[in-house]
């Protein structure tokens, strides 16, 4: 392994992480600068949900938004759902920082005063000598309160109020959409319904699973006409060969196109496998052409990376139950496999292992492909559990 390949690796594998060279995605980037742009204008824009399997990108396009939503001085704030996290204090104090630029601006104290007060469950104050805000969430019984989803509303209302007045706009951007709690994405769609009827400059674009589908739509009958759902899937083999050669010419280096192919061929053209890979063959390469004896020669490497990290880490938060279950999936021969077929090669009853199901689809490790059918969300996660089984 050269010490200068190391140095002047162009591949970034990392959750969420950007490539250097982020190819296949310039549809969604140009979609989203035109809906950024009408926004700007005071235009309100539909919400977008952005959903796929893991390590096709979602976040990596959550981030280049981000960068538009900074070229065009667009307010924006960036969630990352997780079971720790509690919803209302990261929204909250995303509007605290949002009024905080505005807050200078005398004709807008009033608007201010108005969000201040929109969330009658915060304590909030508000210093006009020093200009600061502070916010403590007192969340009893927040969650199952009656009038939740209406101050939430009136959070939002008065955010996109303010944001009209003073000619700005918001996005919000939650990633891991999927792990909000019910009564959450409940409320947001209330609000999100709302703030589009007033024609409020305020957006929301999530990223997720495909079980987002069911759980939005569970939350409100009416969540399809909220949001517009944008499947990211893997990349076409054109776009691979892109994500692949592209950033090593940037630095002087080509791949012979066996060598390419192959790539292609071991990682189903999954953004971060793409990277992955890469990554491991050109620390391994050495000269000006990447060869297919280069690509062959790191593919051990690049799978025991996978398995030790990329898919150990989602295997080890399993139970022994529901490592059972997928390697029952696995046994199925053909994915997606039906629950009936996963109950026969555990020799248990679908009643006996639905709850079963119903914990990796919580977990995110599979998801409801079509109707009674079940798949992995972590492409070739069936090829590590074989490895894994032995």
């Amino acid at each position: 392994m050269s010490e200068n390949n190391i140095f002047t690796n162009p591949y970034n594998p990392g959750a969420g992480s950007s490539p250097k060279y982020l190819a296949g995605r310039e549809k969604e980037i140009e979609a989203v600068s035109v809906m950024f742009e009408a926004l700007k204008r005071g235009i309100s824009q539909r919400s977008v949900i952005y959903y796929g399997l893991r390590g096709v990108g979602k976040t990596v396009l959550l981030n280049e938004f981000e960068n538009i939503c900074d070229q065009k001085a667009i307010y924006y704030q960036h969630i990352e759902i997780t079971d720790s996290l509690r919803f209302i204090p990261a929204i909250t104090t995303a509007a605290n920082r949002f009024l905080r630029n505005l807050s200078s601006k005398e004709k807008l104290k009033n608007y201010i005063n108005k969000v201040l007060d929109a969330i009658k469950t915060l304590t909030i104050s508000f210093s006009p000598g020093d200009v600061t805000f502070q916010i403590t969430a007192e969340e009893k019984e927040m969650y199952y309160s009656t009038d939740y989803e209406q101050t939430f509303t009136e959070l939002f209302e008065s955010l996109g109020s303010i944001a009209k007045e003073a000619c700005q706009s918001i996005c919000f951007f939650i990633d891991e959409i999927q792990y909000m709690r019910k009564e959450d994405i409940s409320a947001l769609i209330c609000a999100l319904h709302r703030v589009s009827q007033k024609g409020y400059p305020l957006m929301l674009i999530g990223a997720g699973l495909p079980k987002v589908f069911q759980f939005i739509g569970n939350a409100r009958t009416y969540a399809e006409r909220i949001f517009r759902y944008e499947e990211i899937d893997s990349l076409t083999d054109d776009e691979a060969r892109d994500a692949i050669v592209v950033p090593a010419e940037e630095e002087g280096k080509k791949y012979e196109p066996a060598a390419v192919d192959e790539i292609i061929r071991e990682t189903g053209s999954y953004p971060y496998f793409i990277q992955e890979f890469c990554y491991q063959v050109w620390n391994n390469a050495d000269g000006d052409t990447i060869t297919l004896k280069d690509v062959k020669g790191s593919e051990k490497q690049y799978i025991e990376t996978l398995d030790n990290g990329f898919f150990m880490v989602r295997f080890e938060r399993c139970t022994d139950r529901e490592k059972n279950f997928m390697y029952a999936m696995v046994d199925c021969g053909e994915l997606p496999c039906t629950i009936s077929n996963v109950a026969k090669n555990m020799q248990k009853q679908v009643t006996q292992i639905s709850p079963i199901r119903a914990q990796l689809i919580n977990k995110g490790l599979i998801y409801a492909a079509k109707y009674g059918e079940i798949d992995f969300t972590v492409p070739k996660f069936d090829e590590f559990l074989i490895r894994k089984r032995g």
